[in-house]
């Protein structure tokens, strides 16, 4: 049996209930026990009496007296022990003892204990109903710093301390899991000393020095077994191809620097004898698209085949429009693949792909059905790849044979940004905005300054502009406490008469959603009702307004994308967030990162820091990555620290075949090489 593998049954007073509480916890093992990580420490290495409590700090452990014992009545019938007792400055403390009678054999007047309490003050007395009590100090911790343990069930934190130091005992001696080198050369503890600072810090500072060293030895050993499951090669200048130039001397704008070296990145990705794996992050009207379809006409000039995904058929029909205007002009063969398209149409369709008639295939997740086949793939382009599960991207790839992978997104999700920071995708960012494009301003609207926001649009429609309302619903619920877009859509006619608009949510036809959009477009209607449909692919320049209603219940990614509807012109753009009363903390710190950023990769890391990364390998989009020391919000240095660690040992010893670096064959989780 793998040391620190025992179960922590093994541990005397722990049976099948505390396992079960522990198991909540993430703890079965004893390894797992000593890796219990202390969500806050409680410093008694000095006595806290009643009169230094404060607002933030209500604990107290010092010496009483005992003045007083009496029973009283219980609400319940029944009685409770009051213990009255005055600590050393003479400041009076009630003690109520709940289910706990024996106290009064146990504990006697006149006599002195130490006590450890969090009080509260109830009309100007000092209270406590939970407490330790003992007779000597040192059973209190008294004169060291306690660590304070999450719990679950009925743990307490004396059985939780007395489990960990068992394993601590039960471990030792805790063998270090890096080269010996490294702890000099990067300041680290020895992993012994790192657990038993964490557990049994002498001074504060300890704890952070041992966290940041475990930290570090979870992080290195994710990013070596990351490089050492990826092939690396050199990579080589690429020569932009006749068609790209083509593309970009019909353009009536110049390229951005991001974008240039974008595709930079990407050209030689594609040249490259490794199959891409990159992440393109782009803010809502940075030009991804126009990247994306740069670095397909790269390929395709090569005789190949690209695909390119879109999560609607709204968006896929927007693209292919796109497309065919830009692209089909310079000899492109495009086709458009959706669910929708009649059988007839697919049969030529799939046939045209798999003799290699088609060189862009644009659709939804019909692109990776069984019956589509492909004679050359080898580029995929998945656009807002966070709405695509795992499973469906991997079908699609599965279609060729190594595949370049390009995800494009406007605000990276959680589980992307953790991907991009454990080196599994390479990333390219595009910041600046076409030139002349301003930030959009948004305000933070509660229910009783809607009149004002809605006056504050009529006068964008007075200058000829449009605008967007936004709604989390189509029908009211039965409550009638959200406001939906139906009943909003006649609301607001009432409120703007003079002016035309249109309502679009899921319950349309694509057909009708595409024929809206246009009129819209062309400037038919002033303002447009809609569900979060319109979220992503929708480019109206004359749109200098959105309104989100109840915006606390839509996400971070959802949020940015709805107000990148707007600004994607040079005319001044504004995003107004109505929420309600009484909204969650989350709602509240997710609309005040909406108010102060406009950039994408910024309010990416607070969705991470808000809901955490997914798990890495997992199928799940949120939910926490099973760290159990590195935060992948706080420690990016550490992060990178570890990958150019991992990435040296790779490119110096990639076999692990050094004497040196036998320990890392030992923990690694194998040798790929």
């Amino acid at each position: 049996m793998k040391k620190g593998s025992e179960s922590i049954l093994e541990i005397p007073r722990i049976g099948k209930a505390a396992k079960t509480d522990f198991s909540n916890l993430g703890v079965s093992t004893l390894s797992d026990m000593i890796s219990l990580m202390p969500r806050d420490y409680e410093d008694r290495r000095s006595e806290r009496r009643l009169r230094s409590l404060s607002v933030d700090n209500t604990t107290i452990y010092c010496r009483i007296r005992i003045i007083r014992k009496d029973f009283i009545p219980s609400k319940r019938g029944g009685r409770i022990l009051k213990i009255e007792a005055r600590d050393d400055d003479g400041s009076p403390l009630e003690l109520y003892c709940f289910n706990r009678e024996f106290l009064d054999k146990s504990l006697h007047i006149g006599d002195e204990y130490y006590i450890s309490a969090s009080v509260s003050k109830t009309k100007g007395v000092y209270r406590a109903g939970a407490f330790e009590i003992k007779t000597h100090p040192e059973e209190l911790g008294f004169g060291r710093i306690l660590p304070v343990y999450p719990l679950s069930g009925n743990l307490s934190q004396k059985t939780v301390r007395g489990a960990v130091d068992y394993a601590l005992n039960a471990l030792s001696p805790i063998e270090d899991e890096l080269p010996l080198p490294f702890y000099e050369r990067l300041g680290l503890l020895h992993q012994k000393d790192a657990y038993l600072r964490l557990h049994h810090p002498r001074v504060i500072e300890d704890v952070e020095r041992a966290r940041m060293t475990l930290a570090f030895t979870e992080l290195f050993y994710l990013e070596l077994d990351n490089v050492r499951e990826r092939r690396y090669t050199g990579k080589r200048p690429s020569v932009i191809t006749g068609l790209e130039r083509k593309l970009i001397a019909s353009l009536p704008f110049s390229l951005t620097e991001d974008q240039k070296r974008a595709l930079d990145d990407i050209r030689m990705d594609l040249d490259s004898d490794v199959p891409m794996n990159r992440l393109l992050e782009g803010d809502v009207g940075s030009g991804k698209t126009l990247v994306a379809w740069l670095s397909a006409l790269h390929e395709i000039a090569k005789g190949a085949q690209v695909a390119f995904m879109a999560p609607t058929e709204l968006l896929a029909k927007q693209h292919a429009e796109n497309a065919a205007s830009l692209l089909e002009p310079l000899g492109v063969r495009i086709c458009y693949l959706t669910g929708a398209i009649s059988q007839k149409g697919r049969t030529l369709l799939l046939k045209a792909l798999k003799d290699g008639n088609v060189d862009l295939a644009i659709g939804t997740h019909s692109l990776f059905t069984d019956d589509v086949v492909f004679k050359n793939l080898r580029y995929v382009i998945i656009d807002e790849q966070h709405r695509f599960g795992v499973e469906q991207r991997s079908l699609l790839t599965k279609k060729a044979k190594e595949p370049n992978v390009l995800n494009m997104t406007a605000t990276p999700i959680p589980r992307s940004l953790a991907l991009t920071l454990f080196s599994n995708l390479d990333l390219s960012v595009i910041k600046t905005k076409p030139n002349g494009r301003l930030p959009i301003t948004t305000y933070l609207v509660s229910e009783k300054k809607r009149n004002d926001m809605f006056k504050a649009i009529e006068v964008e429609f007075r200058r000829g502009h449009q605008a967007y309302f936004v709604y989390p619903r189509i029908e009211e619920d039965e409550e009638g406490s959200i406001k939906a877009v139906e009943r909003m859509y006649e609301e607001l006619k009432a409120i703007y008469p003079g002016y035309k608009s249109m309502m679009v949510h899921s319950h349309l036809k694509d057909d009708e959603k595409i024929d809206i959009l246009n009129r819209f477009r062309a400037g038919e209607y002033t303002y447009l009702v809609a569900t979060s449909v319109i979220e992503v692919g929708i480019d109206i320049p004359n749109a200098t307004c959105m309104v989100i209603e109840h915006a606390d219940r839509f996400g971070l990614a959802a949020l940015h994308q709805l107000r990148g509807r707007v600004g994607r012109s040079t005319l001044p753009s504004y995003c107004f967030l109505v929420y309600s009363d009484g909204i969650s903390a989350d709602a509240k710190e997710r609309l005040r990162v909406m108010k102060q950023t406009n950039d994408g990769f910024l309010i990416a890391e607070k969705d991470l820091e808000i809901r955490g990364p997914g798990e890495i390998s997992g199928l799940r989009q949120s939910g926490f990555l099973k760290l159990k020391f590195a935060s992948l919000v706080k420690d990016t240095d550490l992060i990178a620290l570890a990958k150019e660690e991992a990435e040296k040992i790779a490119r110096e010893d990639k076999g692990l075949i050094k004497a040196e670096n036998a320990i890392l064959r030992k923990h690694s989780k194998g040798n790929i090489f």
